[in-house]
């Protein structure tokens, strides 16, 4: 299923912040979600790529995008 990266229920601006802070912020951001929800995140740390990966693996949410535009890294992961 192709998910627009545009479509997302709640976004988090990470960018100029360094790892963890992108992950931690991205964690409490799927605390106040639903089950189901997109969060579409905006990272500017280029490990934040790989990071995601990792945290989706272990947290069980889904990996639903990633793509780097110019600098800037979009990851959308689903709520489990």
């Amino acid at each position: 299923m192709k998910t627009n990266p545009m479509n997302a229920d709640k976004e988090l601006d990470a960018r100029g912040l360094n790892c963890p802070l992108p992950i931690l912020k991205a964690k409490k951001a799927l605390a106040d979600m639903t089950s189901g929800q997109i969060l579409r995140i905006l990272t500017t740390d280029a490990g934040s790529v790989r990071d995601f990966k990792a945290f989706a693996h272990q947290t069980g949410n889904e990996l639903v995008h990633q793509e780097s535009v110019g600098g800037e890294h979009i990851t959308l992961l689903k709520r489990r």
